[in-house]
């Protein structure tokens, strides 16, 4: 069999920098060679699983954390929805809870015309206990009730402050 002349300059090439050792095309390795790589895959392994392991358990710690601020911040918006439509603040609470989850804690706050809802929970899973993690999300909005003298957000809303 006849190989083209541009790989025969290539495996020449690689057997004049690797000193042959490498270089496949039917040949053996130098005698003495093939006993000193024994064991390196399984040491190599031994190192590197430890580090693909804590690779894997941050990322899905941080998935969990970013689920976790999303289903809180919808809890916010939902109890300053709520509280814009004169709903009480036990009733935010359980809008809140529904939304955010059973962990989560609401806090209501009213400053004139304004409410205020924040909510805070703790990362789940083994790495977020382990690790003092706390999200907190924060929304506001105007009164939609009668007697307050507003009169909403004017975008129909309810949340005129948003998520901050």
């Amino acid at each position: 069999m006849t190989r083209p002349a541009g790989l025969l300059t290539f495996r020449n090439t690689l057997e004049a920098v690797t000193g042959g050792v490498g270089s496949s095309y039917g040949h053996q390795e130098p005698a003495g060679k093939t006993g000193d790589a024994r064991g390196t895959v399984t040491a190599e392994f031994a190192v590197a699983l430890p580090a693909v392991l804590a690779l894997l358990a941050m990322l899905l710690a941080g998935a969990a954390a970013g689920m976790t601020q999303l289903r809180i911040e919808e809890g916010a918006r939902a109890g300053a929805r709520a509280l814009a439509r004169g709903d009480d603040p036990a009733a935010v609470e359980r809008t809140v809870r529904m939304l955010a989850g059973s962990s989560a804690s609401a806090t209501v706050a009213a400053d004139g015309g304004w409410f205020r809802v924040t909510v805070t929970d703790r990362v789940p899973g083994p790495l977020g206990s382990s690790i003092p993690w706390t999200l907190t999300a924060r929304a506001s909005t105007r009164s939609e009730t009668a007697g307050t003298g507003a009169a909403g957000s004017g975008d129909g809303s309810g949340n005129a402050g948003g998520v901050r």
